[in-house]
């Protein structure tokens, strides 16, 4: 996918269409989390990069519920969290702080979904974190970042260790506090959340049995990572090189039936 920091300035309709795209999509996103059961209240937010020199991103009204996410309502907001074009909405530039800092640090990091689920949460406050119990969870074999609990996430001087944290990894478990993955487009940080959360759900109920679990050797673990993310060369003979793409086209259909709404 082209940088949109570096990509070649668009025209003001192209930008304009462009936005128009990438509301209509995080917007999708957010109804799919809260179908899904994966909010907090009013709590939480997925923030989405917009092109453009400007640094600019687009986030949820503060106040308003996931399934209350329309694509013309997101506020369109700078690195500090601050509107920057006038709305009705309010805004927690303090709920920007986790966002604002990968944003910074990792320009593919396109969109940032952050989440409080009960699975998540368990997973965090776990001393071994991840485990891989399940081949949903080896996605993220040695592909995940741990941070540690500071308080609740409103001091700026935090954001170098979670920038350090994260590293170049495409998910973060924050610990005594949740789960966080990124993307280079919204669909992308969504379909890695959704198997991230299930892998939390997945180690729970398997270590709610009480008798010890049965995890894979690692270089299993590794293999499997590989051909989940589709990194390095695999040995596999068949490789499905088209199965997230044909997972969002389905769950857009699910938008469409139970909040057509969204695209308003």
């Amino acid at each position: 996918m082209t940088d949109i920091l570096t990509a070649p300035a668009l025209t003001p309709a192209d930008a304009a269409a462009e936005e128009a795209r990438l509301r209509r999509e995080l917007a999708a996103v957010y109804r799919l989390v809260a179908h899904f059961r994966m909010t907090d209240l009013i709590f939480t937010h997925i923030s989405q990069r917009l092109p453009g020199p400007e640094h600019h991103f687009l986030i949820n009204p503060y106040g308003l519920l996931f399934e209350e996410i329309t694509a013309s309502n997101l506020v369109k907001i700078d690195l500090d969290g601050n509107p920057v074009e006038p709305t009705p909405h309010p805004v927690n530039p303090a709920g920007f702080v986790i966002h604002s800092a990968i944003h910074r640090a990792r320009p593919d990091a396109h969109c940032v979904l952050h989440t409080h689920t009960k699975a998540g949460c368990a997973v965090a406050a776990q001393q071994g974190g991840l485990l891989p119990v399940n081949q949903m969870s080896m996605e993220f074999h040695r592909r995940v970042g741990y941070h540690d609990y500071e308080g609740v996430a409103l001091n700026l001087d935090e954001q170098r260790r979670l920038v350090a944290d994260i590293g170049s990894h495409p998910a973060l478990i924050l610990r005594n506090h949740g789960l966080l993955t990124v993307g280079e487009s919204a669909k992308q940080a969504f379909l890695r959340m959704y198997y991230l959360e299930k892998a939390c759900e997945i180690q729970v109920t398997a270590q709610a049995g009480g008798t010890p679990l049965v995890l894979p050797p690692e270089d299993v673990c590794e293999y499997s990572a590989q051909q989940l993310t589709g990194e390095g060369e695999s040995s596999s003979d068949f490789v499905d090189d088209q199965a997230y793409d044909l997972a969002w086209g389905a769950l857009l259909r699910l938008v469409e039936r139970i909040a057509p709404d969204y695209k308003d």
